[in-house]
């Protein structure tokens, strides 16, 4: 069976996520992206039930990125087999970076990225690994869209619509 030769670019992005990981993540962010209690004290201005919101208040950002002849797709696929993804996630205060495929656009990705807070964004967006996203974009020629999310309590008015508890079976033993 042939073997696949991995593209030279390959080896470079996998080079600066290895950099980036072992370079600019220190053990205790990680920890602290990982399941830890968050570093330093709690800030300072503000009620501590203005505090207590604020420090739950995630951020999420839709991107949508659109191309042709799959490009999109294949942007998101690299991204993965690249380690990019894997990278991003690891980055202190990500929550989510996940690609999702259009049903009604199938030259459309959306990508669902939420953070913890602006500094962690703020901090993503100053990372090389939006240089490597850059060049991505650039080679498949995507075009891009975005919308901001910020977390807020669901009210009760609406836990009856949302059913977030493992899968049921129903009468006929169907899921």
């Amino acid at each position: 069976m042939p073997s696949k030769q991995t593209s030279p670019v390959v080896f470079v992005v996998l080079a600066l996520v290895v950099l980036f990981v072992l370079a600019a993540l220190p053990l205790a962010s990680r920890c602290a992206a990982e399941n830890a209690a968050p570093l330093g004290p709690p800030r300072s201005h503000g009620s501590s039930n203005e505090q207590e919101k604020e420090q739950n208040m995630t951020i999420t950002v839709n991107l949508r990125y659109t191309g042709k002849n799959g490009a999109a797709r294949k942007f998101a696929e690299e991204m993965t087999s690249g380690g990019t993804l894997a990278a991003i996630r690891a980055e202190p205060g990500n929550l989510r970076y996940e690609y999702y495929q259009s049903l009604e656009d199938p030259e459309t990705v959306l990508l669902i990225d939420s953070w913890t807070d602006q500094a962690a964004i703020d901090a993503h967006h100053a990372s090389p690994m939006m240089a490597v996203i850059a060049a991505l974009r650039e080679k498949y020629d995507l075009r891009v869209t975005a919308e901001r999310f910020t977390s807020a309590e669901m009210p009760k008015s609406d836990e009856k619509f949302i059913k977030t508890d493992a899968f049921s079976r129903n009468e006929t033993g169907h899921h």
